[in-house]
């Protein structure tokens, strides 16, 4: 079962990712570009959801419906963004080594090119 200091722990690992803030929650960044959000706990959670274990990653498309369909339930595309990636994650809902791969999987997906290389190498 996952908690947010295990996203934490895996987006920060990925090479050039920091931690800074997007309208209040803990956002991780590579550039400027968002590849994950956590939810503020004991606060509102995304898109009006009141929940602490709840992500949200910018997965490629074809991922983002290959990992929804391979986790059911724990993995959803957001109802306004999904088909721009954005994806809802239960972190209880998954073990760490399914959150790991959605981490690496969204931080590819922004990444920049020589950075994703880099890592593939």
């Amino acid at each position: 079962m996952a908690q947010p200091h295990d996203l934490r722990r895996f987006a920060l690992a990925l090479p050039e990712a920091y931690e800074d803030t997007h309208r209040g929650k803990p956002a991780f960044r590579v550039g400027k570009r968002i590849f994950a959000m956590l939810s503020q706990p004991g606060g509102q959670g995304f898109m009006g959801l009141d929940q602490d274990q709840i992500a949200v990653l910018k997965l490629d498309r074809e991922d983002q419906l290959n990992m929804a369909a391979a986790h059911p339930g724990a993995v959803t595309p957001t109802e306004t963004y999904g088909h721009h990636g954005w994806t809802y994650v239960q972190l209880a809902a998954l073990d760490d080594p399914g959150l790991a791969t959605l981490v690496r999987l969204a931080w590819t997906h922004v990444a920049p090119k020589r950075l994703s290389k880099a890592l593939a190498a």
